[in-house]
């Protein structure tokens, strides 16, 4: 693999760090700006909607400029917003930092994936996304729980100075890394990027998305009462026990990059039905410390088995203008965010019980698999019409004639 890849993975290290930090930082910026924890809580709210937003809107803006250019101009943003956060002087103002960071991420990711692609051979493309989305992963295990001890100790601002000095880092790395002649400027430009949107195949890929990555976060919201309720640990041992679950999504995302190169369409329905399997169990696996331990690695790699597949599935509907099909799948995955939490937050409200959010995330998979499916027999539908017309027009090509014989 390229080692041109190693400079998305560090842009993805940093953009997932600052994504998942602020929930672990959430008490700090509380007491030291006077603010309850729901209102802080909408900091986290204030990211995902600059995700949703400036994916597309970004990708769009983006369309005809070099992708290498379009990379290092994300991270620049990306330092802007953390830095800003860092030197915010009230909530109002980090509000509109945190948008302002969130705003880069999907299209960084949606571009980013594009030009992973296009480094390898087509039989390694799966794998190319998965090692970037790998700086995803690692992020949980290592990133988030590194700046969360350092806000904690040195002060939440100092966790957005050294995010931004990550971005930073992926600047460069980006800029001495990928070489221009690998990433030169699209040629559609944005009338073949939305063009490409129009596809019924890529809203059916976006759908999975959101249904299937949906199921994970109907649990994973409400992942820490049910360690503490159910299972019986201590509040101290929910950050050891999230990183396990980074280490589950890191080993199902390598698998599932693996596994799409060769199957990507049987890689996405496995990994569907394993999160349908691991929620169903969850009730069960959550009534000791081992068996939740256990269920939080494996909520990691059945979900994340599927990353790979579907963000390869949007960019192969949309061959002809990928980088905006490619972006929106990660607003897609912020709106399965927020929706999924919503969801999980119902069961739990209607007084089914605290590992109620597992169920109603399997529900969630098997729509998920059910969307995947009608997006399969669309994918046949199209298939066959184009593989007819090939056979009538290869049987009335004329046979071609003796060549004549000199004399």
């Amino acid at each position: 693999m390229p080692l041109a890849l190693l400079a998305l993975a560090v842009g993805a290290f940093g953009l997932g760090t600052t994504e998942f930090v602020m929930m672990g930082l959430l008490p700090d910026v509380a007491d030291d700006l006077h603010i309850s924890i729901p209102t802080a809580g909408h900091l986290v709210s204030a990211y995902a909607l600059g995700v949703v937003i400036g994916a597309p809107l970004l990708a769009a803006l983006t369309a005809r400029l070099p992708r290498r250019t379009v990379l290092i101009s994300l991270m620049a943003l990306f330092v802007a917003g953390n830095a800003l956060s860092a030197l915010a002087p009230g909530y109002d103002s980090l509000l509109a930092a945190r948008f302002l960071s969130g705003l880069p991420h999907g299209a960084f990711f949606g571009v980013g994936a594009v030009v992973a692609t296009g480094l390898v051979a087509p039989e390694r493309k799966a794998r190319s996304v998965s090692l970037m989305f790998m700086g995803l992963t690692v992020a949980n295990i290592a990133g988030v729980p590194v700046a969360t001890l350092m806000g904690q100790h040195l002060g939440w601002r100092a966790t957005f100075l050294g995010v931004s000095l990550i971005g930073v880092a992926a600047m460069a790395a980006v800029f001495f890394l990928i070489h221009p002649t690998h990433t030169p400027a699209p040629t559609t430009g944005l009338r073949g990027e939305l063009t490409a949107l129009r596809s019924l195949p890529v809203w059916l890929a976006l759908a999975t998305t959101v249904v299937g990555f949906g199921a994970l976060f109907s649990a994973y919201s409400y992942i820490t009462p049910m360690l503490t309720h159910s299972a019986g640990y201590a509040e101290g041992s929910v950050t050891l026990l999230l990183a396990l679950f980074g280490v589950g999504a890191t080993i199902g995302n390598l698998v599932g990059g693996r596994l799409a190169d060769h199957a990507m369409r049987g890689t996405l329905f496995g990994g569907l039905a394993s999160m349908v399997a691991v929620l169903l169990l969850f009730p069960l696996l959550m009534r000791t410390e081992w068996s939740a331990a256990l269920a939080v690695v494996l909520l990691g790699i059945a979900a994340f088995v599927t990353g790979s597949p579907l963000q390869l599935m949007v960019m192969e509907r949309a061959a002809a203008g990928p980088s905006l099909a490619s972006s929106a799948n990660q607003a897609a995955f912020n709106l399965a965010n927020a929706g999924g939490a919503w969801i999980g937050g119902v069961a739990l409200a209607a007084g089914f019980g605290v590992t109620s959010p597992s169920l109603a995330g399997a529900a969630l998979a098997v729509l998920g698999l059910g969307v995947a499916s009608v997006a399969y027999a669309v994918d046949r539908r199209r298939e066959v019409p184009a593989t007819a017309h090939v056979r009538v027009v290869a049987s009335h090509v004329p046979e071609t004639a003796e060549p004549a014989h000199s004399s």
